[in-house]
């Protein structure tokens, strides 16, 4: 091995050591009790260990409703983004009509808007439709995802033309074309999609805490967000203990997904046909 690709796979290791560390200093600080957590110096590893942190956790607020709530509102994202994405990739990608790429390109900017500059307009027409305090407020808003788009279109312009014009030649029509051919062939980036959409739904705190107001609607963020807060005296080993339960879907669903993201990432970026 080269000095240079030596130094290179050094220089990657010790940055995601530098990344590992937090994760690591909350997941043993979990164990710990709230004296060794003040002591000077830091004591890395807990003495004793204080498993009890995680069913005091679990006891102190309704994890399992928000944990629910969590997953259902994620699981409805990512379904509804995967098809609504795919439709509206497949239309920039593959439908040619005056403007076309002028739009494409308008829709994609808007990916550079903050959410905060939105949220204002965003939040009186959801009172209008109602939705203030519901779950829809969460769902509807996510599935508009400019991103999602911009890397569907990328897969499906990586797909030959020359399949759906030998469907269409059989008498396929356009639907039949994408949900037979255009579909099968983009199921990587549908599968990096949806994990990269799930991460998004679950961690999301900033339209949970705006929309919902009752503590049967929270999600896990925004239940952490209220155990921090209701304590006059803050046990932080309960705090990172709910913290590590969770992180636990995240990790998991980046584990089983992290080739299909930095896959997607790849082709994302390669020009069309």
């Amino acid at each position: 091995m080269r000095p240079r690709q030596v130094a290179l796979h050094a220089a990657l290791t010790l940055g995601g050591l530098a990344m590992l560390f937090p994760f690591a200093w909350m997941l043993l600080t979990s164990f710990k009790g709230v004296r060794q957590m003040l002591n000077n110096p830091l004591d890395w590893l807990p003495d004793p260990w204080r498993w009890q942190n995680y069913p005091d956790a679990l006891a102190a607020m309704p994890f399992g409703t928000a944990y629910w709530n969590s997953l259902y509102i994620a699981a409805v994202t990512v379904a509804l983004t995967l098809l609504t994405s795919a439709m509206a990739a497949y239309a920039f990608a593959r439908i040619r009509f005056r403007g076309s790429e002028v739009l494409f390109v308008v829709f994609l900017a808007t990916q550079m808007v903050p959410a905060q500059v939105t949220i204002v307009p965003l939040y009186l027409m959801l009172a209008e439709f109602g939705w203030i305090d519901s779950h829809l407020s969460l769902i509807v808003p996510a599935v508009a995802n400019p991103f999602a788009v911009f890397l569907l279109r990328q897969f499906i312009r990586a797909v030959p033309v020359e399949l759906e014009e030998a469907a269409r030649m059989d008498g396929a029509g356009r639907w039949r074309c994408f949900w037979n051919i255009v579909l099968p062939n983009i199921r990587p980036g549908l599968g990096a999609l949806g994990i990269i959409a799930f991460l998004t739904s679950w961690n999301s705190f900033f339209f949970p805490l705006i929309f919902l107001n009752s503590p049967e609607l929270a999600t896990v963020p925004l239940l952490l967000s209220q155990f921090s807060g209701e304590r006059t005296a803050v046990d932080y080993g309960l705090i990172l203990a709910g913290s590590a339960i969770a992180v636990v879907p995240t990790l998991i669903a980046f584990l089983i997904g992290q080739r299909r993201i930095i896959n997607s990432m790849a082709a994302s970026g390669l020009g069309g046909r």
